[in-house]
């Protein structure tokens, strides 16, 4: 019989073990401007940001199957929800929160099976830059939701360096292109990993920039495009 004791050690044991392997992951920025919102990081050969549904994306870090898990269980839930009801009752907060959020808490306290290892950012875009939503989504199913900006990184300390960016230089006014190379500059921050003036080796070698965008003006359809 496990004891209270046992668990929470086991639970320690487990934030850790998930810590350890995230702290090498790429960085992801989001932002939203009035021409719409945008994901940013750095891949090598998998794609890191996804759509899930007409104005809702996310990119993650973690081991791979975890993600993609994830990203299937958001797609389901988002076209399930849009068919059922309506494309309107269809919102970040209801993907993360309702159909993501229970099973990593689930995940995360039964020491009898394995936890999710990821960490992911979702965008929500509405019709202006200050409605935009993100909701930064954890391994143990906790989130937390910002407007504006978010970011995500493989340790807390080279978020709040990527967050302080982000407040002294982000504007909804910035046109795509300028967004983009703030977003560059943001990412290499949390590259960053041991704050040493420079990104991590490991996450720039062989890896190249890949940008996920919902237009707020276009007219087609479809709103998301990968613009790298």
């Amino acid at each position: 019989m496990i004891s209270p004791y046992d668990w929470q050690q086991s639970v320690a044991q487990r934030a850790q073990y998930i810590e350890s392997r995230l702290r090498g992951g790429s960085p992801i920025v989001g932002m939203a401007i009035e021409a719409g919102t945008l994901l940013y990081t750095y891949r090598r050969h998998v794609r890191k940001v996804y759509e899930v549904y007409d104005c809702l994306m996310f990119s993650a870090m973690g081991q791979q199957a975890d993600v993609e898990n994830l990203r299937l269980t958001a797609v389901d839930f988002a076209h399930q929800e849009g068919f059922a009801r309506s494309e309107a009752d269809v919102t970040i907060g209801r993907v993360v929160g309702f159909s993501l959020s229970n099973p990593m808490k689930r995940a995360f306290g039964d020491i009898s099976s394995a936890p999710f290892v990821v960490l992911a950012l979702f965008a929500e875009m509405n019709q202006l830059p200050a409605e935009d939503l993100f909701f930064t989504l954890h391994y143990d199913g906790d989130f937390e939701m910002a407007r504006n900006y978010s970011a995500a990184a493989g340790t807390r300390q080279a978020e709040e360096r990527m967050e302080a960016i982000l407040r002294e230089k982000y504007s909804p006014t910035l046109s795509l292109e300028a967004a983009q190379e703030l977003a560059d500059e943001v990412w290499r921050v949390g590259a960053d990993v041991d704050n040493n003036g420079e990104p991590d080796p490991a996450l720039v070698e062989n890896a190249r920039p890949e940008c996920g965008f919902l237009g707020r003006t276009t007219e087609n359809q479809r709103k998301f495009r990968l613009l790298k």
